[in-house]
């Protein structure tokens, strides 16, 4: 068994993690947006996981060309997740550009590296797709992963996005990244 000492081993997600995944998921969102959203809304996230869990079986099993379900294992449990592939926004060319779709550590694994290790690997596939630069979207209201996406190189371009999540609007800021070998 791996200790939470040992390094963080990142591989491709299996349709058996489809449950961890989506608790991973719910957990973060608990931790990290109980600012934003009422408590409520959050708690919807956790029947929700069991509607979704076919469809993102199917992603895993089969995903979408060039998009990858990567996950980092903690104490023989999924600690955490990332989906990337191709950008999906309409003003970028998704031939070159990459996006991070999602990426989340459960909380009691925050600062303890297994994210720094996902993103270093979800950077390697993005490279291996042929991406030039990659996007994602992260809530403008939530300080720590903005933080953790800056310490890995990415940067804010100025891109914006208003949504309505959970019933709640919310501002989304686009981050990118140089993907140069």
């Amino acid at each position: 068994m791996r200790t939470s000492s040992e390094p963080s081993v990142v591989r491709r997600a299996e349709p058996a993690d489809t449950e961890g995944i989506l608790r991973v998921r719910t957990r973060s969102w608990h931790a990290a947006y109980a600012h934003v959203f009422p408590a409520e809304s959050l708690q919807g996230l956790t029947s929700d996981e069991a509607q979704r869990a076919d469809s993102w079986r199917r992603v895993i099993a089969e995903p979408p060309a060039r998009r990858h379900m990567l996950v980092v294992d903690r104490d023989e449990e999924v600690a955490g997740f990332a989906f990337l592939g191709p950008a999906r926004v309409g003003d970028i060319d998704a031939e070159d550009v990459g996006e991070l779709y999602a990426i989340y550590v459960v909380p009691e694994a925050w600062g303890s590296g297994i994210g720094r290790a996902l993103m270093a690997r979800v950077l390697v596939q993005l490279r291996e797709e042929g991406f030039r630069e990659a996007i994602l979207w992260v809530l403008e209201d939530n300080p720590r992963t903005r933080r953790f996406y800056e310490l890995a190189g990415w940067e804010a371009d100025g891109g914006v996005k208003d949504e309505e999540w959970l019933g709640t609007a919310v501002r989304e800021i686009r981050y990118r990244i140089a993907l140069a070998p």
